[in-house]
């Protein structure tokens, strides 16, 4: 009989438990949070990944719910692009509405997972400051990557206030500071709009060009927008995309900010209204990349310079299995060669959920991920007998020819992912639907 062990109950790991339980298999699920919705529980607790005070998402609500439980059936009034709040009280409600509490042991860290062979793990477990070791027949990864802060390294040492997007909160902390925010993402630019309304001075340094793509468009949310245009071909899209980018902003230059050299899809856009509103106020200054630091006064690559008091850098995360020996599996650098971003070549009873990054929102590309491993693991799905040519497919024809960079290595298009997902699931596997797992 199997036993199925999943790590994480952040928004793909609830589905992942949700759509496990739906074929009758029994799960269990640790966490080490006390609720279920991972970095979307707003914390000011230092060391927890959380989001900061008064982020919203950067997809539309349309385009960011489950389709078993979808946020009209949550609460018709939640925002196009919900606030955290509004998001974590979806991910509860729908523990709530499919029994999942009972099975999740929250408050406990995995330590380490070894693969004993094709129908056993063992896993090591604390809960409360006591180890123990717990056999699982099948293993399900949903522990996200956004929590292991990826650092930039320049010349030169900062001596004002360092830290590092993981550990921001809230703009408060900042009130009358010369503040630097490094990176071009949608993190760095949240972090510099928001510091810019009680800070002295916020700064912004780029180190190449990225697209802003406003968060509406014609009125109505951007991606909702793009998602029209899903008829055509994926080249001209993009090239209408770019196109409605360019007039839609008029192009970095008006805000003195450095024009990205790749089209929308070669680089994750950064979502975002304010940014460019605040610069044209004097709100946030731009700045080229940093040559060097000395002392509290940074050296730009222009040759310009500026004293700041605190840095704060928003250069992401790295990718992540702390429980895996290396030696086993290691996605930190290279390619990540998974079948559907989801199965490995060689290990059937491992399953990755979640572990993409779609221009778009991640929980629905779970969630037909979560319905696909449930399917194999209930024996109604049996995967591709030519797997390793697949998985090799998937790292050397990527659905975009991005920049070569550790964050653009588990890129995916969301409506092409969705689709190739939804083709592969059995026509009757569970929907909307909830039955109580095996005893």
């Amino acid at each position: 009989m199997k036993r199925i062990c999943v790590i994480g109950a952040g928004p793909s790991g609830i589905t992942a438990i949700k759509n496990l339980r739906d074929e009758g298999l029994d799960v269990v699920a640790y966490d080490r949070n006390s609720e279920v919705g991972g970095n979307w529980i707003y914390t000011e607790e230092p060391g927890h990944s959380s989001v900061f005070e008064t982020t919203h998402i950067i997809s539309s609500k349309t385009l960011s719910q489950y389709e078993d439980f979808t946020f009209d059936e949550f609460d018709k009034s939640v925002a196009d692009y919900p606030s955290h709040d509004e998001l974590r009280r979806y991910f509860q409600a729908y523990a709530k509405k499919f029994d999942l509490y009972e099975v999740i042991q929250f408050n406990t860290l995995v330590l380490h997972c070894e693969r004993v062979d094709n129908t056993t793990w063992e896993i090591t477990i604390e809960q409360e400051g006591k180890v123990s070791k717990e056999i699982f027949t099948d293993l399900v990864v949903c522990n996200g990557h956004h929590w292991q802060p990826r650092h930039p390294e320049y010349p030169g040492e900062f001596t004002g206030e360092y830290l590092h997007s993981h550990e921001y909160k809230k703009a408060s902390a900042f009130a009358d500071k010369k503040v630097l925010v490094i990176g071009g993402g949608n993190s760095a630019c949240d972090v510099a709009v928001e510091t810019s309304r009680v800070s002295k001075k916020t700064g912004i340094s780029w180190r190449r060009g990225y697209k802003i793509v406003p968060k509406f468009i014609m009125g109505v949310p951007s991606d909702v927008f793009a998602s029209k245009l899903n008829f055509l071909p994926l080249k001209l899209r993009y090239a209408l995309a770019n196109l409605t980018v360019k007039i839609a902003t008029g192009g970095n230059k008006l805000y003195g900010l450095q024009e990205s050299a790749f089209r929308v899809e070669q680089s994750h856009p950064t979502i975002n209204s304010e940014l460019p509103y605040k610069i044209r106020h004097g709100k946030v200054i731009p700045y080229v990349d940093i040559e060097r630091f000395d002392d509290k006064e940074v050296h730009f690559k222009d040759g310009s310079s500026a004293i700041f008091d605190t840095v704060i850098a928003c250069t992401g995360y790295v990718l992540v299995h702390p429980f895996f020996d290396n030696e086993f599996l290691n996605y930190s650098s290279g390619p990540v060669p998974l079948y559907l971003k989801m199965f490995h070549p060689t290990y059937s009873n491992l399953y990755f959920i979640g572990m993409f990054q779609p221009l778009g929102c991640i929980w629905p590309g779970s969630e037909l991920q979560s319905k696909l491993a449930a399917s194999e693991l209930a024996g109604n799905w049996q995967r591709p007998a030519n797997i390793k040519e697949l998985c090799e497919k998937e790292v050397t024809n990527p659905h975009f020819d991005q920049i070569k960079t550790p964050r653009h290595t588990i890129t995916v298009d969301y409506h092409l992912f969705v689709k190739a997902l939804k083709k592969e699931l059995p026509k009757n596997h569970p929907n909307k639907k909830y039955k109580k797992a095996m005893a």
